[in-house]
């Protein structure tokens, strides 16, 4: 059930993606010549008033073929002819509603989620940190090391990176407090029970609750869930994962399925089929706006670029060596895909 779920949810997202291109288009007057879910043959199609709407038969994928997308045509109606900022929009439209998708599930579990704000509710007994000079109760912990913190989760990553010594952005009673380099290591302390623990010795203020509150956490959780998606790049980038870890729609079925088998209760599962996918929507919304040929912030990127160039020369570029780029990329993409699809199955088949 959770396999069929996955696929359906896949498909979802990407009829947000391309339905924020086609809405946009639609808004500017842009021709649109076929809107396509899925990938391969035509399963279903509808002819419209003038686009195409079709259903094909790989779920994974789909596009909105505008007219003159890649070529100039002389009509007045195509996607060159458009101005640059409207162009941008419409490539820009397919990420915004997948992070807008993102934040609508993130803010359906939001109320469900058990974590602590950055404001120090107190200390435990003997805690060195206690002091004018260093943290008081009440204190927001804004920034660690130049990092945004929106929940103790974020505090308790930052604190573990980068040695013991830091740098504090704090709130304290409406003003700004910097505490450079300062010294944090973990101490030793006594529980109630007899237990010793290592901490750094600071309670946080629980969750708060109310519309106002999880509109607000909800959005800190789409930003943490954009540095996650930063982060796993930059480790993808420097080599601290490799291409084999990667994984795509059908590793992500496998994964979601085995979560699914692990949760307690259909509520359970049902939290964590919604995170899984929040966090898979917002990852499609930072990846299609990176600068790559095919991509749309590959898009922008020309388009940008083009009208400096434009603006410079007072010449026109034709299109069509901007779409040779692009297909390239997407040659190239299309081979990452394979490659990960073909690892996906194989790590599945070996798991098995």
């Amino acid at each position: 059930m959770y396999i069929v779920l996955a696929i359906i949810a896949f498909g979802v997202l990407v009829a947000v993606h391309e339905g924020g291109h086609f809405l946009t288009a639609k808004l500017f007057g842009v021709k649109v010549n076929e809107f396509a879910l899925g990938m391969g043959p035509k399963l279903l199609h509808k002819q419209g008033r003038e686009t195409l709407y079709t259903l094909r038969l790989l779920p994974f994928g789909g596009y909105c073929a505008m007219e003159g997308e890649d070529e100039q045509t002389g009509d007045p109606r195509a996607f060159t002819a458009k101005p640059p900022w409207q162009r941008a929009i419409i490539l820009c439209a397919g990420a915004a509603m997948n992070f807008l998708i993102g934040l609508v599930l993130i803010f359906c579990i939001i109320p469900n989620m058990d974590f602590s704000e950055p404001v120090l509710a107190g200390f435990m007994d003997g805690c060195p940190y206690e002091s004018a000079d260093a943290f008081q109760t009440g204190d927001r912990i804004v920034r660690i090391d130049g990092h945004a913190t929106y929940f103790y989760s974020d505090v308790m990553e930052y604190l573990g990176r980068g040695g013991d010594t830091h740098t504090f952005v704090l709130r304290r009673d409406g003003r700004r407090v910097v505490l450079k380099d300062l010294l944090l290591q973990r101490q030793t302390y006594t529980l109630a029970d007899g237990t010793n623990v290592q901490r750094f010795g600071f309670y946080f203020t629980p969750r708060s609750f109310g519309l106002g509150d999880n509109l607000r956490y909800t959005w800190y959780e789409g930003l943490n869930f954009v540095r996650l998606v930063w982060r796993s790049l930059g480790d993808l980038f420097t080599g601290a994962v490799g291409l084999r870890d990667l994984s795509g729609p059908v590793g992500v079925v496998g994964f979601v399925n085995e979560a699914e088998a692990t949760a307690a209760d259909s509520r359970e599962a049902a939290f964590i089929f919604c995170y899984i996918f929040a966090l898979i929507a917002v990852n499609l919304a930072v990846v299609n706006l990176l600068p790559v040929p095919a991509l749309d912030g590959g898009r922008v990127f020309f388009l940008l670029i083009t009208w400096l160039i434009e603006g410079v020369t007072r010449k026109k570029i034709n299109p069509k060596y901007e779409a040779y780029i692009h297909t390239a990329g997407m040659v190239l993409l299309m081979g990452l895909t394979a490659f990960v699809l073909f690892n996906d199955v194989f790590k599945l088949i070996v798991n098995r």
